[in-house]
């Protein structure tokens, strides 16, 4: 788990003239933007598109073979109560993405009224491949997220995405997560699913939901060559106290749940349901 910090890190939004994005009322408002299309005449992916806002930095990683690769950095801490913050992804036909974070990003209370909003949208288009593998997000005591991830998929593309979610850090109480996963391909509707964690929630703490975990993530593959119909595999090789499935989804897609006191043993989970995966995609 993540220690809490001796001094707030909302501190830096505390400057008396705004900032670009800088609401008057406390509340960032910012639009990240990736778009990653094919090179002219080549099978390398290039970027045409990266557009940083707010506390939100995209920086250009070392590309793998043909694949472009993009790591997000955190400006400034994010997201605080009363933020807007968006990302637009767009791979485009035949490209190929690789997106992940530098760190883990810390909701926290901050300075305005009301709950934050952190909107993802992915876009793959015909032939393309989204690895979407950000860093976890961790609820600290007083924040309120609000997240929604939409996923519109070509009925060739391909993703790998992961969500992971920190209650609290060491030694506090969460604060409230409404988490929200919307996956379509066409016209088609894979997966629309929608979990609340946190203080007025009823039960999310009890046995048929965390049953007092403070770590929970959920990784998503969507494939064209995968089986449609495989039977549902539970993790074995983790820790005793961490449980995850992988389960089917329809549409060539396998989703895992995974629930662990702690970050570091819900990465055990992510790395056993990724060796998994790869057996059934090599």
């Amino acid at each position: 788990m993540i220690p809490a910090p001796a001094a707030p890190i909302s501190a830096d939004r505390t400057a008396a003239s705004p900032r670009p994005g800088h609401h008057p009322s406390g509340g960032v408002h910012a639009c990240a933007r990736i778009t990653a299309s094919l090179e002219p005449g080549s099978a390398t992916t290039v970027l045409p598109v990266l557009d940083g806002d707010g506390p939100i930095d995209l920086r250009r990683l070392r590309s793998h073979g043909t694949q472009a690769r993009v790591c997000a950095l955190n400006a400034m801490s994010f997201p605080h109560n009363g933020d807007r913050l968006r990302i637009e992804v767009t791979v485009e036909p035949g490209a190929d993405l690789h997106v992940t974070s530098a760190a883990a990003s810390i909701a926290l209370p901050g300075l305005a009224p009301g709950f934050a909003t952190y909107d993802i949208t992915l876009r793959v288009g015909r032939a393309a491949r989204l690895h979407w593998l950000p860093e976890p997000t961790i609820i600290a005591t007083g924040s309120d997220l609000r997240q929604h991830i939409k996923v519109e998929l070509a009925p060739t593309a391909r993703l790998l995405l992961t969500e992971q979610q920190i209650l609290g850090r060491a030694h506090e109480p969460p604060g409230r997560l409404t988490s929200r996963l919307t996956v379509r391909r066409g016209t088609e509707t894979l997966l629309d699913q929608r979990t609340t964690y946190g203080p007025g929630t009823p039960g999310w703490d009890g046995p048929a939901v965390l049953a007092g975990n403070r770590a929970t993530c959920q990784l998503l593959l969507i494939d064209p060559a995968l089986d449609d119909h495989p039977p549902s595999h539970i993790l074995r090789n983790v820790p005793a106290d961490a449980h995850g499935v992988i389960t089917p989804v329809t549409g060539h897609a396998r989703l895992l749940t995974a629930i662990a006191p702690d970050a570091g043993r819900l990465r055990s989970c992510l790395d056993a349901a990724l060796h998994h995966l790869k057996l059934q995609t090599a």
